[in-house]
């Protein structure tokens, strides 16, 4: 339970922190016989501030119990 809770909240730090994440995709564009053309797209994903709230909240309310438990 300690490793959840600790995953969970360097992910809601992260998302805290950063607020977007970024990707590249390739695209095929163009492929006639042995020509391939492709161009690299660069994508955006916003994280949600509830989600990294809740992550947050979540992993420290695991951290505590499970420090209880021991």
């Amino acid at each position: 339970m300690k490793i959840v809770a600790i995953i969970l909240l360097a992910f809601g730090l992260i998302g805290i922190t950063m607020g977007t994440i970024s990707f590249t995709t390739k695209e095929k564009v163009l492929d006639i016989g042995p020509l391939d053309v492709t161009r690299e797209k660069t994508h955006y994903s916003n994280i949600p501030l509830i989600a990294s709230i809740t992550a947050l909240v979540v992993g420290g309310v695991l951290l505590a119990t499970s420090a209880k438990r021991s």
